[in-house]
């Protein structure tokens, strides 16, 4: 993937992220953020294995999931 590809990435991810905090409904804005945070991590790597980036951002997307899932089963 070359680096224009992969600013387009980041430049979504930041989106999505800005995007979420216009939501109101708990469950659309966690899944606004995961998608965001997914990019990010896309971005990430294809940015040349951007681990400072990479890492947070798949750990937010993990609680992100934790989180659907458990308000799911209230």
């Amino acid at each position: 993937m070359n680096s224009e590809t992969a600013a387009y990435i980041g430049y979504s991810a930041s989106l999505f992220i800005v995007l979420s905090f216009i939501l109101k409904d708990i469950r659309k804005i966690r899944i606004v953020n995961m998608i965001g945070y997914i990019c990010f991590v896309i971005y990430g790597i294809f940015s040349g294995l951007l681990w400072p980036v990479i890492i947070p951002n798949a750990l937010i997307c993990f609680i992100q999931v934790y989180h659907l899932l458990s308000d799911r089963n209230k």
